[in-house]
């Protein structure tokens, strides 16, 4: 039997380590942040009163089998003058489902018949008015998730407007599961949004997996400037209950000089350093993930989940 692994998180980030994983031998359970409040996934949540379809979105494309056609198609935004400019076609799927079978998780469910999907998907709620809101260390209160990202200030703790109400397969997969892992991404605006509510913490309570994160390459602007891996680590544990990080996945690999001044110059990112002596009591998990693709960082997400797998094997 295939072991139960519960992947947490948002964004790219998410769907990126998602495509590693389902290479692999696993029963996987992605429970997706739906705090967006940007783009085409903000204008649907005003206009229907759901969570965010955009991470949905991703999540599902990065676990289906499809042709890769199906897959441009539902990633596909319209170009135009008009009020479709910007939106996914995928949203707008996901919303027909979410009204036709009468919820977010049952359309996820009917749309993953049709992508067949190598894993399910799990929204964090179905709330539609959940609202990320972030305290700055200047003291300034900045509400919804694209705000927050646009700030540019630096974050000193994030919650939510009003307490969402949690998916019951989301805290059901939690306590079954032989893994959890916090994913790869925004740690503030991806990651940690999943930690936040008083069910998510109490079903991790009472689980008996190890939990795991995979932490970021580079730092990320107003939300981890500076941090090296055990200030991501640390961050975390602070939004855990009782149980904290048992195991964290980190980059050893060299970034070329050229790559780390682009970064720097253009997007205010730096490397994250693994310093060993300030994790602990916490097993690491070390490999060269680097990934260069067009100039652009990436994971090497086929080492990074076979790590992940080879971890599960012990």
């Amino acid at each position: 039997m295939n072991k139960k692994v519960v992947v947490m998180g948002g964004g790219n980030g998410l769907s990126t380590l998602l495509r590693g994983l389902k290479q692999f031998p696993l029963d996987l359970t992605a429970i997706v942040s739906v705090c967006d409040d940007g783009a085409s996934s903000g204008i649907l949540r005003k206009e229907f009163n759901t969570p965010a379809m955009g991470d949905i979105r991703r999540v599902l494309i990065s676990l289906s089998e499809t042709e890769p056609l199906f897959e441009k198609m539902f990633n596909y935004r319209f170009e135009t003058d008009s009020y479709l400019n910007g939106h996914a076609v995928g949203n707008f799927l996901l919303q027909a489902m979410t009204d036709i079978t009468g919820s977010v998780s049952e359309g996820i469910k009917a749309l993953g018949k049709v992508l067949n999907l190598n894993g399910k998907v799990i929204p964090l709620t179905e709330n539609g008015d959940i609202t990320l809101v972030a305290e700055m260390t200047d003291g300034t209160i900045v509400e919804g998730e694209h705000h927050i990202t646009e700030a540019n200030k630096t974050i000193k703790k994030v919650f939510y407007k009003n307490e969402p109400e949690i998916t019951p397969e989301a805290i059901t997969s939690i306590k079954k599961a032989d893994l959890i892992i916090l994913s790869v991404g925004s740690l503030y605006t991806s990651i940690i949004p999943n930690l936040i509510p008083k069910e998510i913490k109490q079903a991790l309570n009472e689980s008996k997996s190890k939990i795991m994160y995979v932490c970021n390459i580079m730092t990320q602007p107003g939300e981890t400037d500076k941090f090296n891996v055990s200030d991501h680590v640390n961050k975390l544990n602070e939004y855990l209950d009782k149980r904290k990080v048992d195991v964290v996945i980190a980059n050893n690999g060299k970034i070329e000089p050229n790559i780390i001044n682009k970064y720097a110059s253009l997007e205010q990112k730096d490397p994250v350093i693994l310093d060993k002596q300030n994790l602990k009591g916490i097993e690491i998990i070390s490999d060269d993930l680097v990934k260069v693709e067009e100039g652009s960082l990436r994971h090497d997400t086929l080492k990074l989940s076979l790590d992940i797998f080879s971890y599960l094997l012990k």
